[in-house]
């Protein structure tokens, strides 16, 4: 077991968002499935608890623990594209399958975490700062799903 994993907390579907995380996102695999040993406040003895997986390279745990607590836009994973098929692939996959486009190349799985799918030009033009930054800046501002296209025609003025 990894030092530090990410826990991420489900009302009941910890084991199908993990299966749709490694079918979706290279470097990703499942782990472990763990049932309950005995009845708890939102499960039953038997039912699945925790799950172990990998999404693109980092250990996570999904927790099933009812509905006590809900996700936010305060947690995300942010994935580094290196192209526009990437990028739909990912975005398409995300929201195609009872997600939610947002904004500025952020959506929402159908279990409410959030993800980035960032190509890594618009990474690259907001760290070259000045008017480049600026331009891919606004550019990126008028975007749901990022066009790289319109990020590289920014970058150039």
């Amino acid at each position: 077991m990894a030092k530090n994993t990410i826990c991420l907390w489900y009302d009941k579907d910890a084991e199908a968002a993990a299966r749709f995380y490694v079918a979706t996102f290279p470097q990703s695999a499942m782990g472990a499935v763990h049932r309950a040993p005995a009845d708890y406040p939102s499960g039953r003895a038997g039912d699945v608890l925790t799950v172990a997986f990998t999404v693109a390279g980092l250990p996570c745990i999904g927790l099933n623990g009812g509905s006590v607590f809900r996700h936010s836009e305060a947690f995300s994973f942010q994935i580094a594209t290196d192209d526009q098929t990437e990028t739909d692939r990912l975005w398409d996959a995300i929201v195609s399958h009872g997600g939610q486009e947002s904004a500025c190349g952020w959506c929402k799985d159908r279990w409410g975490i959030s993800w980035q799918i960032t190509p890594r030009v618009l990474t690259a033009a907001l760290a070259a700062g000045g008017e480049e930054a600026t331009r891919a800046f606004a550019a990126m501002m008028t975007m749901r799903k990022i066009d790289v296209a319109a990020i590289e025609a920014a970058r150039r003025g």
